[in-house]
């Protein structure tokens, strides 16, 4: 079931552009990383801003270890900034900054996609694990129906990687709005932080794709069973 040619033809594709986008953002970071803004604003101080600008003055900014470990928890209401965030004053550290500063900013104004998101994420998390042992079972005991179970629990993995598009690149576009009309940065550092932003966007694409290879995958080899 698991080396068979759908795994060839329609998931390893998928995860080979998984793999480019993440060196695509590894790659795009260090290279924007090396260059200082004008300023000297760090990923903290473009957070803050943006964060009390918009009235978040209650959201908390943490430091956590790591690199590009940088996320918005709603449910604490804290933005965590990773080693390569925090006090940098990179053009790539402020816009990953800013980008999770917009992702509060979503928060706070009720955006549709990010409340769906969040409201999917337990139903998300239930039919992930188990996903795969009912199409098992299913297929084992040569039930279609509890296989077919099992693909639509997949399903609302895939269903959260698609929401998780919009809400991520809205963030993205908030966070380059703002810094263009700061003084945080200057234009020809904004169009450097649109490099960085697009960069990261292309793994939550990465990933879409590679949920819906699965899910394909998933159908075929049912479906194959079936008859």
């Amino acid at each position: 079931m698991f080396f068979d040619w759908t795994y060839i033809v329609i998931v390893l594709p998928a995860v080979i552009l998984a793999m480019l986008a993440q060196a695509k953002v590894k790659s795009t970071f260090a290279s924007y990383d090396k260059i200082t803004t004008s300023r000297r604003f760090t990923g903290y101080d473009a957070a803050r801003r943006i964060l009390d600008a918009n009235g978040l003055t209650h959201i908390a900014i943490e430091h956590v270890q790591g690199e590009l470990t940088d996320h918005y928890d709603p449910k604490a209401g804290v933005i965590r900034l990773s080693d390569s965030t925090y006090a940098n004053t990179s053009v790539a550290a402020v816009g990953v900054a800013a980008h999770e500063a917009g992702h509060a900013v979503q928060h706070a104004t009720g955006y549709s996609p990010m409340k769906l998101r969040s409201a999917i994420i337990p139903i998300t998390n239930i039919g992930s694990n188990l996903a795969m042992p009912l199409v098992l079972l299913g297929l084992l005991l040569s039930m279609p129906p509890l296989a077919y179970l099992g693909i639509a629990a997949f399903s609302l993995s895939t269903l959260f990687q698609l929401i998780t598009l919009p809400v991520e690149y809205n963030a993205s576009n908030r966070a380059a709005a703002i810094l263009g009309t700061s003084d945080m940065l200057d234009q020809t550092e904004v169009s450097k932080v649109k490099k960085v932003l697009s960069a990261a966007a292309l793994t939550y694409v990465a990933a879409l794709a590679v949920s819906l290879a699965n899910l394909l995958r998933l159908m075929i080899i049912v479906g194959r069973r079936k008859r």
